[in-house]
């Protein structure tokens, strides 16, 4: 695999980061996941968008690049036209302690794979660990995915292949690595930013599409007609939840037409 590193594409299994680099010290950093469409990713604009207040609201500076010619070139360097490309900065290498230095030097790194499968998944609640929605963390992509991490082993310990999440007042607020979508009532909903949940670049689609906020509780889960979860990377139903199956995929694959 081939990855675009610092301005240059190297062999990923030769490339090197420092070890003082404040990403692999701290989770001091931002990324962003896309979906690449023959040969190009897909929402761009949106995604950079999203790396720049994560970057503002860490205090770190977002380095001027050519980031669609750097994404470009990680997809040939690949060989590949549909894939997932992630795009992660992180403040870089840096004296010991938690204070950042005044002028850090980012590092940015890109890289390409397969793009996932989406058949339908089993969902869990998880109760190892909850999403704190009053973190401004809750709103960024940012490198310390802990939480998730507990909440995704808990849900893999249970047979399921990901977790709801709940918040500190027991509301849910998206799963591990997506946000997620609820048939209520004939009402297409996704829990509010409020709430904990990822302002999500797919999420952002399915609301124009028709879908609306709305607090969701986890009895709301044993009465949904219809679940299914979002990412950049797709669109994928929900086929069982805390052992109740579902079999409704209607809306999920009207949105996945819709919106790709």
């Amino acid at each position: 695999m081939k990855i675009w590193l610092n301005g240059a594409i190297l062999d990923a299994d030769s490339a090197c980061i420092s070890p003082t680099d404040r990403g692999f010290t701290l989770g001091d950093g931002v990324f962003e996941t896309m979906q690449a469409r023959n040969g190009a990713p897909l929402r761009l604009d949106a995604h950079l968008a999203r790396l720049r207040r994560g970057a503002g609201l860490i205090g770190l500076p977002l380095p001027r690049l050519d980031y669609a010619g750097a994404l470009l070139a990680t997809l040939e360097a690949n060989g590949l036209r549909d894939a997932a490309l992630r795009l992660t900065l992180s403040r870089g290498p840096a004296p010991r302690g938690v204070l950042p230095p005044a002028e850090p030097t980012p590092t940015v790194l890109i890289s390409a794979g397969p793009l996932p499968d989406l058949t339908p998944v089993r969902l869990v609640l998880a109760k190892v660990t909850r999403r704190n929605e009053f973190s401004p963390l809750s709103g960024i992509k940012s490198l310390n995915y802990l939480d998730s991490i507990l909440a995704r082993q808990e849900a893999a310990a249970r047979g399921a292949d990901d977790a709801l999440m709940l918040n500190t007042q027991g509301r849910i607020a998206e799963t591990t690595m997506a946000n997620v979508f609820l048939v209520l009532n004939g009402n297409l909903v996704t829990p509010p930013l409020s709430d904990g949940a990822l302002p999500g670049i797919m999420r952002a689609e399915v609301l124009k599409a028709g879908a609306v906020e709305q607090a969701i509780l986890p009895a709301d889960i044993a009465r949904a007609r219809e679940i299914f979860i979002t990412t950049s990377l797709g669109i994928r139903s929900v086929d069982e939840v805390e052992g109740r199956p579902l079999g409704d995929f209607t809306i999920a694959a009207r949105m996945r037409a819709a919106i790709g």
